[in-house]
């Protein structure tokens, strides 16, 4: 198993991936831009076949963390923005509890990476 830990918006994937999990950080990005590098690392770093798993802030949750805005998403929702290279498998809401007794609602997803053809990396 790996794990990699860094800034995701400057990770260069080396290799192929079968599971990458992101809890709780597709949703701090809030500009357009950083959310399509996202989507394009996700594509590169995961193998055809393989699986993206992905909690973000539900369409009803917060509109802000630790003093930063956020993205909500619903399940339908991630399912567009990863197509077409991700398909959505699964998903379920889960309530988050914070330490502070606060209830986080999130949309938990699981997509499948596509078998479409590789593209050129990225530059």
């Amino acid at each position: 198993m790996t794990f990699v830990v860094g800034d995701v918006l400057t990770f260069a994937p080396n290799r192929e991936y079968a599971v990458w999990h992101d809890r709780a950080v597709f949703h701090f990005l809030t500009a357009a831009a950083d959310r399509a590098r996202y989507v394009e690392l996700a594509r590169r770093a995961v193998r055809p076949g393989g699986r993206l798993v992905i909690a973000t802030f539900a369409d009803d949750g917060p509109t802000h963390c630790s003093g930063l805005p956020v993205s909500r998403y619903t399940a339908d929702e991630l399912a567009t923005v990863f197509a077409p290279a991700f398909a959505l498998l699964t998903h379920e809401r889960g309530d988050h509890v914070t330490p502070s007794g606060t209830t986080q609602p999130f949309t938990w997803a699981t997509l499948e990476r596509s078998h479409e053809a590789p593209r050129a990396g990225l530059a």
